[in-house]
């Protein structure tokens, strides 16, 4: 017995159990698996591609045309001594932090994948540039589900301020290992050195502008249509575990856990669909009934753990190099820890 216990808590019959069991609920529950493939859909189309397709294109023209590698020189002295991190790191900061999921992480592995970063840097910098976008921290979150705009300044310095937390605490993430070294020579000022980093790498690059678009676009076609497979696949299991009750299995199993820590029962919903995605989770939380510094607490972790839909984007984007998903998945867990426990700290200086 103990044996076959082992057996079946190994990654391969775990998984093929669990599609067996999501096989067995969709034949049980046609009319509902269609009609949660068709929000789905809706969502990725009428939301996520136009929202991620622009920045996805943008991402590879401006690799292309060596824009990441001029910003990579200039951040360079601010991202090598704070986040051990090589300057080109730093623009994919600024469009993850900018853009939202899953568009740093989709820079750091191309970043990987052309060797401007080691395996270890691609680690840090996946682990804390991915955060939501602030249009939908702001529009949807704030305004749309808790009808608080005033809410949003405090949502945005605990989400933001933990990812910078993130990005602190994995500077000391196998910190033995050199960083890259950045391609300036010596004694050139700043400035000419990013001009002439720009310039090397559109040259290594060689494509003309019309290939180099056709590219960028075909890849970001690409990448969006398994964004959308995702999040039509995870729109599908969240209903049919509903359907099986098994959400409201956990929830009950939870609410005593959080009865003991001090924090309202209520905030259950929030966290059991946030575990696997985030607009529930935020949507949940809003509507949790719990007094509102704890509603804005589990939003808060709701953003940061990114939900499991977000996981599964990351982990396919980053599948392609040697980048791991074991340390994107405690920096998650971690961000969303910090950033609930600053909208606490924050409550006295930004709460509405």
């Amino acid at each position: 017995m103990a044996r076959m216990v082992r057996f079946l808590a190994r990654p391969a019959p775990l998984a093929s159990a669990c599609c067996l069991m999501l096989i067995a609920l969709m034949a049980a529950h046609p009319s509902a698996s269609l009609g949660a493939s068709l929000r789905g859909v809706a969502v990725w189309w009428d939301v996520l591609f136009p929202a991620l397709f622009p920045f996805f294109v943008m991402a590879e023209l401006m690799l292309g045309f060596g824009v990441v590698h001029f910003f990579g020189t200039l951040l360079d002295p601010l991202m090598r001594p704070v986040f051990r991190l090589p300057g080109v790191a730093g623009f994919a900061v600024t469009m993850g932090l900018v853009s939202g999921y899953p568009v740093g992480a989709r820079l750091a592995a191309r970043l990987r994948e052309q060797e401007q970063i080691s395996r270890t840097e691609g680690e840090r910098l996946v682990a804390f540039v991915t955060t939501s976008d602030p249009i939908f921290l702001i529009g949807a979150v704030s305004v749309g589900f808790f009808h608080q705009p005033a809410l949003a300044p405090l949502l945005a310095a605990a989400h933001y301020g933990g990812a910078l937390v993130i990005g602190l605490i994995f500077r000391r993430y196998r910190r033995r290992e050199p960083i890259t070294r950045a391609a300036r020579t010596a004694g050139v000022r700043l400035l000419p050195a990013a001009l002439a980093a720009m310039h090397r790498a559109r040259s290594e690059d060689g494509r003309p502008p019309g290939r180099l678009l056709q590219d960028a676009i075909g890849s970001a076609l690409r990448l969006n249509i398994v964004v959308g497979g995702l999040v039509v696949f995870f729109s599908v299991v969240m209903e049919l575990l509903a359907r099986a009750n098994i959400l409201g299995l956990l929830d009950a199993v939870l609410q005593p856990l959080l009865r003991g820590a001090g924090l309202p029962a209520p905030l259950s919903s929030a966290f059991v669909s946030g575990l696997f995605e985030v607009t529930l989770g935020a949507k949940a939380a809003a509507e949790s009934g719990a007094p509102l510094l704890y509603r804005a607490a589990a939003a808060a972790w709701v953003l940061s753990w990114a939900g499991l839909s977000v996981h599964a984007q990351i982990a396919s984007i980053i599948g392609k190099t040697d980048i791991r998903y074991a340390p994107f998945l405690a920096a998650r867990a971690a961000h969303g820890v910090i950033s609930a426990a600053l909208v606490f700290a924050l409550w006295g200086w930004l709460g509405p």
